[in-house]
């Protein structure tokens, strides 16, 4: 058994700006609310393994996981999954990235996971989660691509 998210945002910006700016993994505490670090730990050819860290939560843990992506310019497709798992048996998340009729990058994320079975919380709770706060990053995103696109600097 399996969940799956799914979102898409129009960022009005070229392709290349809205592709190198969210593949660029050491800005990621930028580009996202959510994270406190963004660190690469390998490279092999296109296919990055790197940390993230969130900024602590109401109690003061920090959460963090290892994970790879593998970017494909030509398609303009990337593929990622969680290394350490955490919470999820997997987690396996699907970008890509389409002109947008009229202008703008549809960048749309595609999560599929399942929610280890001794967890206190379900699939359909964590698909409730995963949607809100997609939603408030890829709004983030949209924002700080946007400003830079336009020639500002990222807040």
């Amino acid at each position: 058994m399996s969940a799956r998210t799914e979102a898409t945002v129009r960022i009005d910006a070229p392709m290349d700006t809205v592709w190198d700016m969210t593949n660029d993994v050491e800005s990621w505490t930028s580009l996202f609310t959510e994270y406190a670090e963004a660190t690469v730990l390998a490279r092999d050819g296109d296919t990055i393994r790197f940390r993230l860290a969130l900024h602590p939560d109401e109690n003061g843990k920090v959460w963090s996981w290892v994970s790879e992506r593998t970017p494909d310019r030509a398609t303009r497709t990337v593929r990622a999954h969680r290394v350490e798992t955490g919470p999820f048996e997997f987690m396996n998340i699907f970008w890509d990235y389409r002109e947008a009729p009229g202008g703008g990058v549809d960048m749309r994320w595609v999560q599929e996971f399942h929610v280890k079975d001794e967890m206190p919380f379900d699939d359909d709770a964590m698909a409730e989660h995963l949607r809100a706060n997609t939603a408030v990053q890829m709004a983030h995103i949209k924002e700080q691509v946007e400003k830079k696109a336009a020639g500002s600097t990222l807040s």
